[in-house]
Parts: structure tokens; sequence; C-alpha cells
């Protein structure tokens, strides 16, 4: 990750910067859900940098005045493009209108889409009441810092074991 300082205890510090980078993805059944919600958010997400898996990013961008940067469509790999830039450091938060109740031939990639999220400390909402927290919380005007694994220290010092016992 970009912004990160290491620190002495196997962690490392990350800084989400003041302009945050936020994925926005739906489920088929949820884009115009999310559509809505941008709209009604677009003073707060005019101020980000924007980025969107496929027919979403392309909607959003059609029905607001909000520029999203597209990836792949989700069945097509978007949702794993959007997992390697959180890996990378480029995506701060993810915004994600799932449907609950509908089965998704990808479901494979958005768990694991959530799982690097998880992974990585990045904040996700997965419907609009969270998203709405999100948003309006007082940490979006600024830059937040966070602690993770030192994930470079900690591969290391499990291939430095690992040889040991070869």
């Amino acid at each position: 990750m970009d912004n990160s300082v290491t620190c002495t205890d196997n962690q490392v510090e990350y800084i989400i910067g003041k302009q945050k980078n936020i994925a926005l993805i739906a489920h088929d059944n949820k884009k115009a859900e999310i559509i809505e919600w941008c709209k009604k958010n677009e003073n707060i997400l005019k101020s980000h940098f924007l980025f969107g898996t496929g027919t979403t990013a392309r909607m959003i961008s059609e029905k607001t005045s909000l520029p999203v940067k597209g990836f792949n469509s989700g069945p097509l790999g978007g949702d794993q493009q959007i997992g390697a830039r959180i890996v990378e450091g480029k995506i701060d938060i993810v915004i994600f209108f799932s449907d609950p109740l509908t089965a998704q031939p990808h479901d494979p990639d958005v768990k694991a889409l959530l799982r690097i999220a998880q992974v990585y400390d990045i904040p996700i909402a997965n419907n609009k009441a969270t998203a709405d927290f999100i948003i309006t919380s007082s940490l979006m005007n600024g830059e937040y810092e966070h602690r993770l694994i030192d994930f470079k220290r900690n591969i290391t010092a499990r291939a430095e074991n690992l040889d040991k016992m070869v």
C-alpha cells in the first residue's frame, strides 16, 4: 500500500487520505438504489475519486454528474480488479449494494472481494443504511490512520521458518 509507515510491533500504519478512493458496486436488482443513493450524496461524492464495476459505473456516470472510472463487469472480473486495487492501497472504501435474495453466478468473486477488504481494514457498506453511516461520518472529511499486520515482514518470517524446516 502506498501510504504506509512501519511500526515496531509487526504492524504497519496506513493512512487513508482526505480524498477517498471509493468503489461503487451493485448487483442488478440494486442498481437503481445505488444510483439514487449517489444522486442524494452527489455533493459529498464529488469530492472523492470514484470507481465501479462495469454497468454500475456506466449507469452512475450517465445518470449523475459524477465521473466514475469503470472496470469490468463483476462476473467478468470487475470484483477481482477492485480487490487488487485494495491490495495496492488504491481503494479506501467499498460501497456494495448487494442483493441477498438472488443467487449470483460470481458469488465466489464477491466473497473474495469482501474478504480482501476485511484483511486490509477497508470500510465496507453492503446496504444503503451502512453506506449512509459511512458517507456522513466525520472521518470522511480528513485523513484516517489505522494499523495492519506488516504482511511483507510476516511473509519473510514465514519463508525463513520454512527454510529452517527443509
